[in-house]
């Protein structure tokens, strides 16, 4: 039970955020993007090799990426810990360009798949939690799974439909995998 009070815990805390900013608004996408920015601003985002710089963490995160040869390094990484306002969440993510325009297609994904996730996890476990047959309790590993993974596709499509509609980058030809995980 703590593990799921925690996480209404930073989500009021998301939400407070977003009221704070933009009280008018339904939509979480702009909660989950101040809370990006509040992250990289305390050092809780990495995006290159080196360590995540927060109090008391004993995370590190080392990357390599080697160009090959033929052409620009289409290789992305994030690391973002405390992912969601908690404390012992952190996102992951590896995106491996291709095509000529595989290296802008990476760093879009990697910018707004994280910030997506976060807003389509919240909704998700909002609206999980508002159904009267709900029960976290009864079998919690199933419940989680299904939260996750039913806003990770979602955040899938979504990145997929802003990528088909982003006019600076030719996304017909190019693309990225993305290797995540959200421990």
């Amino acid at each position: 039970m703590s593990q799921f009070s925690s996480m209404f815990n930073g989500l009021a805390r998301s939400f407070s955020i977003r009221r704070g900013k933009n009280p008018g608004n339904g939509d979480g996408r702009e909660a989950a993007e101040v809370m990006a920015k509040d992250a990289k601003k305390n050092d809780l985002i990495l995006r290159s090799s080196g360590f995540v710089n927060i109090d008391g963490s004993n995370n590190f995160a080392s990357v390599f990426s080697k160009r090959g040869r033929k052409g620009v390094n289409q290789d992305c990484t994030i690391v973002w810990e405390e992912f969601g306002c908690q404390a012992d969440m952190l996102f992951c993510g590896i995106f491996d360009g291709h095509g000529p325009w595989g290296h802008f297609v990476a760093k879009k994904v990697r910018e707004s798949m994280p910030s997506s996730l976060l807003c389509n996890w919240q909704e998700t476990l909002a609206q999980a939690s508002l159904d009267p047959d709900f029960d976290l309790e009864s079998d919690k590993k199933h419940h989680r799974f299904h939260i996750w993974k039913h806003s990770y596709l979602q955040t899938c499509a979504i990145v997929d439909r802003e990528l088909e509609h982003c006019r600076k980058i030719d996304s017909l030809y190019s693309g990225t995998t993305a290797l995540t995980i959200v421990r």
